[in-house]
């Protein structure tokens, strides 16, 4: 079993900055692609960003420029630092990781428990 603990999230005005961090732990072999989402409630889950093992990025159009996510392999974590935010960018951000707890066997998709991002105009 793989647990996600992200952190970081909280209140910030518009224009401010924020940097989520979402450490992974457990039966681990490798991690392939990590990201993360957010959710509005009574929207769906949207992709913000991911990183794949080598370090290839993707972004929503919606945040690219603002956002920068980041890994270090070696402590099997994730960061996104958030800049300019905007008070459309407020959600719950969840950490995701496909994670291959062992050599050969196939991954699995493991999920944070969500971490609040308020912005205030």
């Amino acid at each position: 079993q793989v647990q996600l603990v992200e952190s970081g999230g909280g209140l910030v005005q518009a224009g401010g900055s924020l940097r989520l961090s979402c450490a992974a732990s457990g039966r681990i072999f490798s991690m392939e692609q990590m990201g993360w989402f957010r959710q509005d409630p009574g929207k769906q889950r949207e992709l913000v960003a991911t990183i794949t093992g080598g370090g290839r990025t993707n972004y929503a159009d919606s945040v690219k420029g603002r956002f920068t996510i980041s890994r270090d392999n070696a402590k099997n974590t994730v960061y996104l630092q958030m800049n300019s935010l905007k008070p459309e960018d407020t959600a719950v951000y969840y950490c995701n990781a496909n994670v291959r707890p062992t050599f050969g066997v196939r991954t699995y998709d493991y999920w944070g428990q969500g971490t609040q991002v308020t912005v205030s105009s």
